[in-house]
């Protein structure tokens, strides 16, 4: 069994692996693999090269065309196209490792064992990343365990909260976020099965959920103030029947007061918040945590808002919904919420305040 590593994780994983030390994603699709190596490697000013291995039939894409040196009279492989041409190191990502055919995998026994390539070696400090699917539900070939071998294996698992903090930092559409939040078990199926459960159905013709679908809905979603029949039919298409239904159910059942009412506007908002139930009010506590990591509040009213983040607290305490304020901070503790933690560390009071029910939690 693979060690399980999470969104935060693996982007650590990422960081601190050597790159003479090559990395293997084991996961779903559509659960952001792809999109978080890119994004990470491209911060750090690495070109990122993607291979979709299951989909490449000609070796010749990835090693070069075989031609014939007139100088010297032998032949030797062209460097392929997107073979580095500055000599700076790139990232490599070999997607779809164990849909690929033999003859690739060949190549890519060469580029694991000692990051060459029809005898040309890539740039010092290039990285070479593969990801491999893994379910009943795909068409795949055994990997040699000598070329898993050559691979730091990993299972990713990114979490609801994982994609949550992505949305909210992407700008995804707020309904589809409020939608993954309450009903997470939409996220990456169709909801009326658990994960792992045997009779749920993955392959075929019937479409799921995952990760990169709730993106296009997003994307497709944004202009439109109103899910019409035929935006809903879309919608359907793209994360199936039982998801879409779901989702526009969920239009109905929207909080009447938002993290930025919550937190830049408490007194106007008050009587909203004093009628929201202890469901409602957890539902809050992680918009608010959202919003902030997220990045939302403008930095000019950033003490306004940890001053309203005060005043919700105290409110919710006057109200003596203690499990509430328990959530929060319970929430505010995990790691992917570092940023709210420096957030309330501004405020010295809210600090206080906090502080005393992290100790609670702590000798509970």
């Amino acid at each position: 069994m693979a060690v399980r590593v999470d969104a935060r994780e693996l982007i650590e994983l990422l960081e601190l692996t050597p790159p003479d030390q090559n990395v293997m994603l084991v996961g779903r699709h559509g659960i952001g693999k792809s999109q978080i190596i890119g994004a990470h490697y491209a911060a750090r000013g690495m070109p990122v090269v993607s291979f979709f291995l299951g989909q490449m039939s000609d070796p010749g894409d990835l090693i070069g065309l075989l031609h014939k040196d007139e100088r010297t009279g032998r032949s030797e492989f062209l460097p392929p196209y997107w073979w580095p041409s500055d000599d700076q190191p790139i990232a490599l990502f070999l997607d779809e490792l164990n849909r690929a055919r033999p003859e690739i995998l060949q190549a890519v026994m060469e580029l694991a064992l000692n990051k060459t390539l029809a005898g040309k070696r890539l740039p010092m400090g290039s990285v070479i990343v593969s990801a491999v699917n893994e379910g009943d539900e795909y068409q795949l070939t055994d990997l040699d365990p000598a070329l898993v071998s050559r691979f730091n294996l990993y299972e990713f698992t990114p979490t609801i909260e994982d994609w949550l903090l992505w949305a909210e930092r992407n700008d995804l559409d707020q309904r589809v976020i409020r939608f993954v939040q309450q009903q997470p078990h939409f996220l990456d199926r169709d909801g009326t099965s658990a994960p792992g459960d045997p009779n749920e159905v993955l392959s075929g013709l019937v479409k799921t959920p995952d990760r990169r679908a709730w993106h296009r809905v997003s994307d497709l979603i944004q202009s439109h103030e109103q899910i019409t029949d035929m935006l809903l039919k879309l919608i359907a298409g793209i994360v199936g029947s039982n998801a879409a239904s779901a989702f526009r159910r969920s239009l109905a059942i929207r909080l009447p007061v938002t993290a930025a009412d919550t937190l830049l506007d408490l007194a106007k908002h008050r009587k909203k918040l004093n009628a929201l139930s202890l469901a409602e009010l957890l539902m809050l506590n992680e918009q608010i945590l959202l919003w902030i990591s997220g990045g939302k509040c403008p930095a000019d009213r950033e003490d306004q808002a940890r001053n309203g983040l005060l005043g919700y607290v105290k409110l919710v305490r006057k109200r003596k919904l203690d499990e509430v304020v328990a959530h929060l901070v319970a929430t505010i503790q995990k790691p992917k919420f570092d940023a709210v933690m420096e957030f309330v560390s501004e405020s010295i009071e809210l600090t206080e305040v906090l502080t005393s029910y992290m100790e609670g939690i702590r000798i509970e």
